[in-house]
């Protein structure tokens, strides 16, 4: 894989004079949206054709973040299918999305991060032979499986990319071992940074939401995410009894959770919370919302890769129930810490917590390692350096 990489080579090709560069954005799910909503905003404001794509790939969930981002989607994809499996995701993204670089001939596709619509976005980019623009490149976890299939995912995707947008001097580092040409490597810190700045100046909870942080007050608010499927089954009934009984025994801690809609999640909950007090299910959430429970919290347990981003960038300490993290960053900077996936070591570090939450104090005060809200910026600047000026422009064509 790196000595492909390291044999491709970029090539300048001229562009019809005085027309707007076009660039089709692409996402299918709620960290997509997030993340990528600023750039898509950026674009516009500095003059670039731009084309918005769903795929679908999480619809129930990505609706409400697309209000709430302030996104007009151009184009469904619609892919999303019951118990769909990710090979189901990529071939239905390629076919549908290949109709569309047919019809609209852009000059660029931007997708985000490591989902299956990302893999299957710069794969029929790259069949086209139009650049693909990565953003979030470069996160690695040192393991192939895991998180499945995102650590793949993200790798094949830098394999395709003409331009990465790391989001830190880690991200980039690991790009450089893989042989990834420096010059097409633009250190640009996260969006979601842009995305969380932007909400938070017009952060305005619904009632329900407001009501639910209204009926907690007074208590410690533990907000759980989980729904990656190296958690389904036997990882994900552990965590989730060992949740259940720390509430049990500290009637001053209550639990929130937004539950995925995937059926495996779904299941699970019901089952070891549904009927257990102090424990708050909810239907997936739209960001604001979402926001201000992370505002709310006393602490956070999540799987999720975009909640050790929010999570430091809110300055609330976050216990992430995973083997690895793609993310060290949260990790050294001392506002997340990885307790795996055993039970018990969950449960360890719940009572340590509780009993002395000088750690959970202290987060507030670390500086977020993931940028200071100019990524966008900087992403649809190196864009344009690369397409040329948004109103005349070149294209630059990935070598045959």
């Amino acid at each position: 894989m790196h000595d492909s990489h390291a044999k491709r080579t970029v090539v300048a090709l001229p562009k019809t004079p005085h027309r707007r560069a076009k660039v089709l954005v692409l996402f299918g799910t709620r960290p997509e949206a997030i993340k990528l909503a600023p750039v898509i905003h950026e674009l516009k404001a500095r003059g670039f054709e731009t084309l918005v794509v769903s795929s679908g790939q999480h619809k129930q969930i990505l609706a409400p973040f697309v209000r709430s981002l302030e996104i007009r989607v151009d184009r469904d994809l619609g892919v999303m299918k019951k118990n769909q499996s990710p090979n189901d995701v990529c071939a239905r993204v390629v076919a549908k999305l290949d109709a569309i670089l047919a019809d609209e001939s852009p000059d660029a596709i931007v997708v985000q991060g490591d989902t299956t619509t990302a893999l299957a976005g710069a794969l029929a980019g790259f069949n086209r032979k139009i650049p693909v623009g990565h953003v979030e490149a470069g996160l690695r976890s040192g393991d192939p499986t895991s998180p499945f299939p995102e650590e793949m995912n993200r790798r094949l995707i830098s394999q395709i990319a003409s331009f990465h947008f790391a989001a830190t001097e880690t991200n980039r580092e690991n790009l450089a071992t893989e042989n990834v040409a420096s010059e097409s490597i633009f250190v640009t810190g996260n969006p979601v940074v842009d995305s969380l700045h932007s909400m938070l100046r017009r952060l305005k909870p619904s009632v329900k939401t407001q009501k639910l942080i209204d009926s907690t007050n007074g208590k410690k608010r533990i907000l759980l995410t989980t729904h990656r499927r190296e958690s389904f089954g036997t990882a994900m009934s552990g965590n989730l009894t060992t949740l259940r009984d720390f509430i049990e025994r500290h009637p001053d801690v209550c639990l929130i959770f937004p539950v995925h809609p995937n059926p495996n999640v779904r299941a699970a909950a019901s089952e070891m919370l549904g009927q257990a007090d102090g424990i708050h299910l909810l239907e997936p959430l739209d960001y604001s919302d979402f926001l201000a429970l992370i505002r709310s919290s006393w602490l956070i347990v999540s799987d999720s890769g975009g909640v050790q981003e929010e999570a430091p960038s809110l300055g609330k300490p976050l216990l992430v129930i995973r083997e690895n993290t793609e993310r060290p960053e949260a990790i050294a900077a001392g506002v997340a810490k990885l307790v795996g996936g055993d039970p018990a070591e969950l449960a360890r570090a719940l009572e340590e917590n509780y009993a002395a939450d000088t750690w959970i104090r202290q987060v507030s005060e670390v500086q977020n390692p993931f940028g200071d809200g100019r990524a966008a910026e900087r992403i649809v600047a190196a864009l344009e350096q690369r397409l040329g000026h948004s109103g005349t422009a070149r294209a630059e064509k990935i070598a045959a």
